[in-house]
């Protein structure tokens, strides 16, 4: 049992596949916050090219969160009271999250959207082992959007 604290491993007791130690789900989705550079640009990325609905939005003490929805996850795109200053971009030159994946059923008819749109692809449309497909491009603040389809 490494790497069990104690107050949570009960002596002689074997956790069994499940068990859950801290968190308990309340939802089969993880929701997701962005800083945005440029709310606008971010915003006609996500919802107009990519579809996400938009949900609302917030204040919040260091800016404003513009709630989107794809499927039961709320993407979250911040619009920072103070912009900060851009870091490095890619997948390899700064510690963080740096890219989300969106789990569809239509990759070839989206990329091909994406394509008509005039959107880079940083990996085009692509079989990484049987029956799994992917795409990525960037948003604008050049984060890596992923998209897979399992068949």
């Amino acid at each position: 049992m490494i790497g069990l604290p104690r107050p949570i491993r009960e002596r002689g007791k074997r956790f069994q596949k499940g068990d859950i130690f801290m968190m308990k789900r309340a939802k089969d989705s993880l929701d997701l916050g962005i800083i945005a550079g440029d709310i606008k640009a971010s915003l006609n990325f996500y919802q107009n090219i990519l579809g996400l609905e938009s949900v609302g939005s917030n204040p919040a003490w260091f800016g404003t969160i513009h709630r989107l929805r794809f499927g039961t996850s709320d993407f979250k795109l911040i619009e920072p009271k103070t912009v900060p200053p851009k870091g490095a971009i890619g997948l390899e030159k700064q510690l963080g999250f740096r890219y989300v994946t969106f789990v569809i059923s239509n990759l070839s008819e989206l990329c091909a959207e994406l394509k008509n749109k005039g959107i880079e692809f940083a990996l085009a449309e692509t079989e990484i082992r049987p029956g799994t497909r992917i795409a990525m491009v960037k948003d604008p603040d050049g984060n890596i959007v992923e998209f897979v389809e399992r068949s």
